[in-house]
Parts: C-alpha cells; sequence; structure tokens
C-alpha cells in the first residue's frame, strides 16, 4: 500500500517528520507535509519535490483546532496520518518543580493534539481502502522501562512532562484501536529511539542515530498489509513493553 494513496505528517518540515515524509512519499505516495510554520514548510516541501518527490505543504499547528479543520478541508483523500508533532518540555526539571501550566502546554500537544488531528482526519480515513495511523511516541513511555531495575530508563531524572505525555499517548493509541478495528483502520504507537535532531539538542550525551534510521519503523507501521497488528507499540526490534 504505498502508491496512489495519500499521507499527512504533522511536524514534517525537520527532523524525524521529513525523514518519514520523504520515505513515504519515496515509495509512491503524495505527501502533505504539516509544519507550523508556512515557510519552514514550504522550503522543505520544495527540497522533497526537487528530489522527484511529491509533496506538498499544508499550514498544520496541532494546538490550533483552525488550521487543523482547514487542512483537513483541503484534502479529497487520506489514507495515512502520522502524528509526529511534539514537545519535550524542560529537560532534568523534576515533577515537584514542573508548574501545572508547563504540564498542560506538553501535553496540549503531545496528547490532546493527536486527538484534535486524528478526529479531524476520521472521516477521510474511513473512506480509505487500508487506513494507518502511526503516532509517534517514544521509549521512555514505557512503565516498563521505568520500572525496571535493570534498564537504564529506571536510573532517569523523575519528569511530570514528556515521559508523561508518551504514556499517555500510547494509552490513546488503544483506545483508538479499539474503536478503529472494526474500520480496518490500524493505529500504532512507534518509538523511533533518541535520534540526532533539534529535538535532542542539549542532551548531556551524543547521539549518533540518525533521524532517517528513526523514521524507518514509523514508516514501516504507515505502510502494514491488512493482517498488521493494531493498538501495539514498536520500535527496530519489535514490541516494546508497556
Amino acid at each position: 500500500m504505498t502508491e496512489n494513496t495519500t499521507a499527512l505528517v504533522t511536524g514534517a518540515n525537520k527532523g524525524i517528520g521529513y525523514e518519514i515524509a520523504a520515505a513515504l512519499a519515496q515509495r509512491g505516495m503524495t505527501v502533505l507535509l504539516g509544519s507550523r510554520d508556512r515557510a519552514r514548510g514550504e522550503q522543505a516541501a520544495a527540497r522533497l519535490r526537487a528530489a522527484g518527490c511529491d509533496v506538498r505543504p499544508v499550514v498544520l499547528d496541532v494546538t490550533d483546532p483552525a488550521t487543523i479543520e482547514a487542512a483537513a478541508a483541503r484534502l479529497s483523500r487520506l489514507d495515512v496520518l502520522v502524528n509526529n508533532a511534539g514537545i519535550s518540555g524542560p529537560v532534568g526539571e523534576p515533577p515537584s518543580a514542573t508548574p501545572a501550566a508547563t504540564v498542560r502546554e506538553v501535553l496540549e500537544t503531545n496528547v490532546i493534539g493527536v486527538i484534535l488531528v486524528t478526529n479531524a482526519m476520521l472521516p477521510l480515513l474511513r473512506r480509505s481502502p487500508a487506513g494507518r495511523i502511526v503516532n509517534v511516541s517514544s521509549g521512555v513511555g514505557s512503565l516498563a522501562h521505568h520500572t525496571d531495575p535493570g534498564h537504564y530508563m529506571s536510573g532517569l531524572p523523575g519528569s511530570a512532562t514528556y515521559p508523561v505525555s508518551k504514556t499517555a499517548l500510547n494509552q490513546l493509541t488503544v483506545q483508538y484501536a479499539k474503536e478503529l478495528r472494526k474500520d480496518g483502520i490500524l493505529i500504532n504507537a512507534a518509538a523511533p529511539g533518541a535520534c540526532a535532531t533539534d529535538f535532542t539538542k542539549g542532551l548531556p550525551f551524543t547521539i549518533t542515530r540518525t533521524a532517517a534510521e528513526g523514521a524507518a519503523v514509523i514508516v514501516e507501521l504507515a505502510t502494514l498489509g491488512p493482517d498488521g497488528p493494531t493498538g501495539g507499540f514498536f520500535d527496530d526490534d519489535g514490541a516494546v513493553p508497556w
């Protein structure tokens, strides 16, 4: 399921989102490249069109219902939705020192934004012969990782923002899967791993994994066949423990 299909990728003007858009377009899809900033979105889409890809920019801020509704209105078809847009929130700030407004901001983008975009696009996806949704999550959303004394994440500082939002996103994925199974729409969460992008700048360790490498599992889930899984959480190695 690649040719003659249309995909929308949010937060796709750079980083992993850009590589997802590129990979889907290289498989023959028409890709709508979502970006909050019009100019950056147009520049990113132009680079991919110069490489022979059918990529079209669309202004889409996942926290702004008006831009979401406008994006949905311009589409006559949608087969694949990749909810990639996300923010990290403060790094290294403990839960006891995190203002509620900061937590709310991260959840607004990473969870509520996914609900807004998904619900707006569902009428189109339900008309697709093979609708697919991928929510870009993270390994830090795994409760099993954080509570396993043998896993490095159990030693990470506590945070009330990004990890919490990704755990919530994983549960949201499961709930949508329960609803959409009857429609033949497959929805899964993907953990691309820590990649060398603007998103990970400032972390106290070196990251060598590329955005293209991180995008691979997302592209795989976006192009699943009819017998593929739904309601799962996956990385390069397969299922990730909840």
